[in-house]
């Protein structure tokens, strides 16, 4: 049997001979209309008013976290992290200068723990939160929604493992300020590299526009563009280079959008077939150290299927000489990365330990054949 991969990529040779044909019409390449477009397409799918397509899942979060600077809502520089989690989750609230509060990781849903943060809401009173979906698994949102409102707090939902995830029947990627998204290659579906911001906020979505490109008006509104140039009086011409907030350059191109549009046109049955192949392993894997518990009414569009074991070594082991890919549980707990401790010393978060040394995930690509699972559950449970 060939080698039972993490994921397969979602462009296929259909998709590349649209492609073929669309670029022999000499089309605009960057980021133009088709942007556009797939923007208002993806918001239509998710449920949202407002996104911004940008060229990495990392920079979705970047241009997220530095948007709630800019907006002037923030009370203080303050912003929870996860422990479980992707680095460019946490790295922007450092690389922006915000002080970032690490928030130990829940055993049922790999989510924050909602007792842990409450008390860091209680004794540091942050301004923001950024969570993660780990792997599609919905954190308890009904409680973290109320102790933001409750407290002033603004709320980044990271969802790039997790399209298609709901809570209580409402995607994830629609309850926090702001939402993020990866279309990197390994991800539910691809646009080679790219990502997405969304909101229903319109200031905040304004703020994105412009500091995707430089700082400047030219994508904003008409209105919006005139109301920036009459209050700096600045005129026509003049507006071409003038910058409004010290921007970056985040775009992404039209060649992607192109193919975002059409991988729009298969996420359905990829978030399908993800669940699917989650509910075999949830019920035929026979781990008795750990499994995996997400908040009851959640339906799951599982990225990887998470392991937790004591036999870590001699699962892995067996997994990799049988040709099926693993990979430590993401990136296990950010509390145990240098770049974390070096600056900031390591935290007691037993929880988020034990998923660093004992986790790891298997593949659940939307391909996998019933034989394929059969084979990954059979290596596993042989090896718990």
């Amino acid at each position: 049997m060939e080698k039972i991969t993490l994921v397969k990529d979602t462009i296929n040779f259909d998709d590349i001979k649209k492609l073929i044909y669309w670029l022999e019409t000499n089309p605009r390449l960057t980021k133009g209309k088709l942007t556009e477009e797939f923007e208002k397409k993806w918001s239509k799918w998710l449920g949202v008013k407002y996104s911004v397509f940008v060229n990495s899942g990392s920079s979705a979060n970047l241009a997220a976290i530095y948007s709630l600077i800019l907006s002037g809502r923030l009370k203080n520089k303050k912003i929870v992290v996860p422990a479980v989690s992707w680095v460019t989750t946490v790295t922007p609230a450092i690389q922006l200068g915000m002080e970032p509060i690490m928030c130990e990781c829940d055993m049922n849903n790999l989510g924050l723990d909602i007792d842990h943060l409450k008390n860091i809401i209680k004794n540091d009173s942050p301004s923001a939160i950024i969570l993660v979906h780990v792997l599609g698994f919905p954190n308890h949102m009904n409680e973290i929604i109320k102790l933001c409102e409750e407290n002033n707090i603004l709320l980044i939902e990271d969802t790039c493992e997790s399209m298609g995830s709901k809570y209580e029947d409402k995607l994830l990627g629609t309850f926090g300020d702001l939402s993020t998204f990866s279309f990197y290659f390994g991800h539910h579906i691809s646009t080679i590299e790219g990502g997405m911001i969304s909101t229903d906020d319109e200031d905040l979505y304004h703020i994105l526009l412009s500091i995707r490109s430089h700082g400047w008006d030219r994508d904003l509104p008409k209105e919006k563009q005139e109301s920036l140039r009459k209050k700096y009086d600045i005129d026509d011409f003049r507006s071409l280079y003038t910058f409004y907030y010290p921007g970056f350059n985040l775009r992404a191109t039209d060649l992607q959008a192109f193919i975002g549009l059409g991988q729009l046109d298969k996420l359905d049955i990829i978030v399908t077939n993800r669940n699917k192949n989650y509910e075999r392993y949830k019920n035929e894997i026979k781990n008795t150290f750990w499994s995996i518990s997400p908040p009851e009414n959640s339906f799951i569009s599982n990225f990887s299927f998470p392991i937790i074991t004591k036999n870590i070594k001699s699962l892995t082991e067996e997994l990799i000489k049988n040709n099926i890919e693993c990979r430590p549980l993401i990136c296990g707990s950010i509390n145990e990365h240098p770049f974390w401790y070096e600056r900031y010393g390591k935290q007691n978060l037993p929880n988020s330990k034990l998923v660093h040394e004992l986790g790891i995930y298997i593949p659940n690509n939307h391909q996998m054949t019933y034989d394929e699972i059969n084979k990954v559950i059979q290596i596993v449970n042989k090896n718990l």
